[in-house]
């Protein structure tokens, strides 16, 4: 990798800043965790959670400076509830969170594993201690999906990941009231060949607006004769048509180096599902899941995304 790539995200130095040690009930594994940043200035992750028996469920942890000091809920903050909801028979994974201010509330929005395999689910929360949930909203086989913050052109605006075998690309669906999707858009297509995006890619962690347009980090996997190698790139979207390519990445920026992102159950993988941004507008936190194990740290800047991302117009 390149050193203009690798100027990108900084890993941590208390990587990984979340293992299963920290919880405070028995975990397989903690890994891909969305995030915010609370009114009161702490950093929330809403971590994924597998149990012994596979299955996963959403937790919180808590930190005022994001990094460490970590309080992890005692018990986990949104369970599967497959006896309301059958959809979840398989648990629920990979969340992302995107605050709403027109609501007044955060949309949670993640993969519920349903016996036809995952599907895309929301829930609406004030506090991340009570949830309406709204059940699938995008049938199996569906993932990586986020909600934009605010409307457009008068309707909701949802990306998402439908699978069409045996290529799968990422999708942008309207909405007027969260419920009922329509007016599909396809938003990006995953290469053909040997590039690190070849054959399949997805949204990692919500698009990030600004004034040039939604910067989105999106995740490629390039199938190897050792399994999936999980790797991160940048696009840019226009702020009006959000479904619209103003500028794609040919390099992949961010991928699997440190043992801890080689080494677990899924090897080679680093997944964002998260971020929080400082108050200078500008330095980016990006929360991972590292080989589906841990959670992990890396530092950016959206400028220096953003200016990388002009060679490629």
């Amino acid at each position: 990798m390149s050193r203009q790539q690798d100027a990108l995200f900084h890993r941590h130095k208390l990587n990984p800043i979340l293992t299963a040690a920290d919880w405070p009930y028995p975990a397989n594994s903690v890994f891909n965790p969305g995030a915010t940043m609370m009114p009161d200035g702490t950093t929330l992750l809403l971590c994924r959670v597998e149990d012994k028996r596979g299955l996963s469920h959403l937790c919180a942890a808590r930190s005022a400076n994001g990094v460490d000091g970590w309080q992890v809920a005692p018990h986990p903050t949104l369970p599967a509830d497959p006896e309301r909801f059958p959809e979840e028979l398989g648990g629920i994974e990979d969340p992302r969170i995107t605050h709403i201010p027109e609501l007044g509330k955060y949309a949670v929005v993640y993969t519920a594993f349903t016996r036809d395999g995952p599907g895309v689910a929301l829930a609406l929360t004030e506090d991340f201690v009570r949830f309406e949930r709204y059940g699938v909203i995008m049938p199996p086989e569906d993932k990586d999906a986020a909600l934009l913050p605010h409307r457009i052109g008068g309707n909701w605006a949802l990306i998402h990941r439908p699978v069409s075998a045996p290529r799968a690309h990422m999708w942008m669906s309207y909405s007027p009231d969260l419920r009922h999707w329509g007016s599909h858009k396809l938003m990006l297509e995953a290469r053909r060949g040997g590039w690190w995006d070849a054959n399949k890619i997805g949204l990692s962690p919500p698009p990030i607006e600004t004034p040039q347009g939604w910067l989105v980090i999106y995740h490629g996997v390039r199938m190897t004769a050792g399994g999936g190698l999980y790797r991160l790139g940048l696009a840019l979207f226009d702020l009006n048509v959000p479904e619209r390519c103003l500028a794609r990445g040919d390099e992949w920026i961010f991928g699997p180096e440190e043992s801890y992102e080689r080494h677990g159950d899924v090897g080679n993988v680093v997944f964002p599902c998260g971020y929080t941004i400082a108050p200078d507008g500008d330095t980016i936190r990006l929360y991972y899941g590292a080989a589906d194990t841990s959670i992990a740290l890396a530092t950016g800047s959206i400028r220096a995304m953003l200016e990388w991302l002009e060679q490629f117009d």
